[in-house]
């Protein structure tokens, strides 16, 4: 399921079958899968089941995933569920620092963005943190990784937020882009901003 903007009551693109729908990216050539749970994200509720289901379907490409990770316990749950990376969002502010260490390569941060501001709980909460504030907490932490959606371009296939990514990946941060991305051109021009890589959603759905 695509959210547009960030809103749970405009969906825009669904797809029935998780299990199915990671198997197809994988074999149209994905070399990492995205998942996130969105009703774990509002719920604060993780799904060690879901994974391991996704993860056994993608196997051998790794799998990332967020949504409900509130405590480390969560997040090991997940991992011992077969995915590499967890996301974490909600938990991490306003700071990440619990979570750097005991983590290491496997976090992601999520920096969900809107107006400026860092949102959480399913992007529907203010984490009370301006974007360069929460990279600096980023940096001060040792987290060395952050996924930055631009939330008024998610689902809306309307480009990216290159500026946006420009400016987080330019702190030193690895930077996972996400939100707005509609073509293979979109994917090039965030290489050039920094990005390290990015998630693409929507533009996948709605092709044939």
């Amino acid at each position: 399921m695509r959210l547009h903007r960030g809103d749970y009551d405009d969906v825009v693109e669904r797809a029935a079958d998780p299990v199915a729908l990671a198997r197809r990216w994988v074999e149209a050539g994905a070399r990492r899968v995205h998942l996130v749970d969105l009703d774990g994200a509002r719920s604060g509720r993780v799904r060690p089941e879901l994974v391991h289901l996704v993860a056994a379907a993608v196997a051998p490409v790794p799998l990332q995933a967020s949504g409900g990770i509130r405590s480390l316990a969560d997040a090991r749950a997940l991992l011992a569920a077969g995915q590499q990376r967890v996301i974490v969002g909600t938990a991490a502010w306003p700071d990440p620092t619990p979570w750097a260490e005991p983590l290491g390569a496997a976090l992601v941060v999520a920096l969900d963005v809107r107006d400026g501001t860092v949102r959480a709980a399913g992007w529907t909460e203010e984490a009370g943190l301006a974007v360069d504030e929460a990279v600096q907490r980023c940096l001060t932490a040792g987290v060395g990784r952050v996924l930055c959606t631009a939330i008024e371009r998610d689902g809306t296939l309307a480009g990216p937020d290159l500026d946006l990514i420009e400016r987080v990946a330019g702190r030193g941060l690895h930077v996972l882009a996400a939100g707005g991305v509609r073509s293979p051109e979109d994917v090039v021009a965030l290489a050039a901003a920094g990005a390290e890589a990015a998630v693409v959603g929507r533009a996948l759905l709605a092709t044939p």
